[in-house]
């Protein structure tokens, strides 16, 4: 057979494919492995058990775009064709394990990088996103961290409206920044249930955190070594055995002798 004539029958074929997707409910697999064969690549989704419960997570051919919870698997594809103009598909391939760890989040070390396609978001947003995913497991920063680690003191409001917008929670740990004052705050998957649910699945401990915050306890000092912290850095249970000063303020713990720790940089963001 000539080579006119196979691409004449390879195209044939897809015209046919693509025309029972108009006919009727063709298998979900069926438009992207089209889509992949005449060079397209189609958005996709996987669904993947979380601490929240199942979770949609989806990707471009560049990164992860979205991770949401839903009511169903139609409603998740009817809202990503309305936030981002284009339709989403079952993906049929396993989730990557860098992927399935963060989102299960059973206590194993995530290893590997995640891509994220992070397009229509502004370069501050996107800033924003990239600090939070610093934040180590098991501990919590507060929005004015992020606003002051990007250099921009000022704007601890829009660093959580970014946050708030954050299309890949879970994956990038905005549940991870609390409220200035050390309350756990609000959280878009869910509020500060959810929110309080994730970071005890970290090991975080949110009960601790807010009795400190309801006493004003901003910073843990320990006195052998003389250096401040927040009460999460390097977990916070040992963190609370072992640095037993407790500070409302950064100037009272400056003014008291002691230096910032180098790992959380408490003073970078209360100077």
């Amino acid at each position: 057979m000539r080579k006119t004539e196979m691409q004449d029958k390879d195209t044939l074929e897809l015209a046919r494919q693509l025309a029972a997707l108009s006919r009727e409910k063709a298998p979900p697999t069926l438009l992207p492995t089209v889509l992949a064969r005449v060079g397209l690549a189609a958005d996709s989704y996987w669904t993947i058990a979380s601490p929240l419960g199942p979770v949609y997570v989806a990707r471009s051919s560049r990164g992860i775009t979205r991770v949401s919870r839903a009511v169903s698997a139609a409603a998740f594809e009817r809202h990503y064709r309305e936030r981002f103009g284009r339709p989403v598909h079952p993906d049929s391939s396993k989730p990557p394990a860098a992927i399935r760890t963060r989102i299960e989040d059973r206590g194993q070390p995530a290893q590997g990088e995640v891509p994220f396609d992070l397009t229509g978001l502004t370069e501050f947003e996107q800033a924003v996103l990239k600090k939070a995913l610093e934040i180590p497991r098991g501990q919590v920063r507060p929005y004015g961290w992020i606003a002051r680690e990007i250099g921009h003191p000022e704007a601890v409001r829009a660093t959580g409206s970014a946050l708030a917008k954050n299309p890949v929670p879970l994956l990038i740990p905005c549940h991870r920044v609390v409220r200035s004052d050390g309350h756990i705050g609000n959280y878009s998957m869910g509020g500060t249930r959810a929110k309080k649910r994730i970071l005890s699945a970290e090991g975080a401990r949110p009960e601790t955190i807010e009795q400190l915050a309801t006493t004003g306890v901003r910073y843990l000092g320990n006195e052998t070594k003389r250096y401040f912290c927040y009460p999460t850095c390097g977990g916070i249970q040992s963190l609370i055995k072992e640095n037993t000063v407790r500070f409302h303020s950064a100037q009272e713990a400056l003014a008291a002798g002691f230096h910032p720790c180098g790992d959380c940089r408490p003073a970078v963001a209360a100077a």
